[in-house]
């Protein structure tokens, strides 16, 4: 199952990109722009990392770092511009697991975040990115896919698709999860939805969709992508 991260920023141009990125390194990402968001979001979702910015429009990150270090026991890391070392200290002292300073790397962000769930007891590994199988090549950052070295072009909701089942190449992901993570928990029961998109996928990566080698039904469970070569 994918960590969630909850992001709490009210920069939307930030938030998208931050969001796009964490998805691929493979996390489940809810996004507030807000504290009420932030607090709408926490009482009805698992979250395993706090990722929060202190600057929101209805008031400040801090007072939700207080809430959250009342109640709960995941890791929050402050996104900030603000550069001076005063709120840094108080940050930490009040419970924040890291401090990151505005503008950063998406490399450092996440290192600093596997260093602070290991810190609380949670596994993390490194994210699978790449998947290569016969004359199939997908590069989830690049946001590419190749076929006998010619781009394909997908939908954004059959790249969703296909990006979350390379990170379970060889593994077969149920039809629960698959429409849980692709289209929201609210869609987990319409299983027409994987139906229509796995054939629009096959349709553009399958030699003969309609006896496909790489896109594989297991029935009345979910779907398998053939595991990819080393």
């Amino acid at each position: 199952m994918s960590l969630t991260v909850l992001l709490v920023e009210d920069d939307r141009e930030l938030r998208g990109t931050l969001r796009e990125s964490l998805t691929v390194e493979g996390y489940a990402v809810l996004a507030a722009a807000s504290l009420a968001d932030a607090h709408a979001l926490l009482s009805n979702a698992r979250v395993d990392i706090v990722l929060l910015d202190l600057g929101l429009p209805d008031g400040d990150g801090e007072t939700l770092l207080a809430a959250l270090r009342r109640g709960r026991g995941m890791p929050v890391i402050v996104i900030s511009a603000r550069e001076t070392d005063d709120p840094k200290i108080r940050l930490l002292d009040a419970g924040a697991d890291d401090f990151l300073v505005k503008p950063f790397s998406l490399g450092e962000l996440l290192a600093r975040m596997r260093v602070a769930l290991r810190h609380r007891g949670t596994p993390t590994q490194a994210a699978i990115t790449h998947y290569t199988q016969g004359a199939l090549q997908v590069d989830l950052r690049a946001h590419r896919v190749r076929l006998a070295d010619e781009d394909v072009h997908l939908t954004p909701t059959e790249f969703k698709l296909l990006a979350r089942l390379v990170r379970s190449a060889g593994q077969v992901v149920t039809h629960r999860q698959l429409l849980a993570d692709v289209w929201g928990a609210e869609f987990i029961e319409h299983t027409h939805y994987l139906r229509l998109y796995m054939g629009q996928l096959r349709a553009k990566l399958e030699a003969d969709p309609a006896d496909p080698r790489r896109l594989l039904t297991e029935p009345g469970v979910g779907y398998r992508l053939v595991e990819g070569e080393e």
